[in-house]
């Protein structure tokens, strides 16, 4: 965090000595720009610090329920009412040919 603040007045302290260019503009959004990122992850640092500990058999059990209740329903049950059976190929179509 030390050395965000300490870029953050060297880089308001360019703009404030260049007034009135485009440099200062860009200087100040880059400060503005590395606030906020540093902000972000300093926040994402303490979010994740008091995020409670899961048990890896927890998480095992939890893909394997999900496993089972998103089955892929083609190949549930193939022969279901209205479902095309897939086709042994046949003569070649003739506008298909060469």
């Amino acid at each position: 965090m030390r050395p965000a603040a300490v870029l953050l007045l060297l880089l308001i302290e360019v703009a404030l000595l260049d007034t009135g260019s485009l440099a200062a503009a860009v200087a100040v959004t880059f400060a503005a720009t590395a606030a906020a990122g540093s902000a972000l992850a300093a926040c994402a640092v303490l979010a994740s610090r008091c995020a409670p500990a899961v048990p890896r058999t927890r998480v095992r059990t939890a893909m394997r329920d999900r496993e089972h209740r998103t089955a892929f329903l083609p190949q549930r049950d193939p022969d279901a009412r209205g479902r095309m059976r897939p086709r042994a190929p046949g003569q070649a179509l003739l506008t298909a040919a060469a």
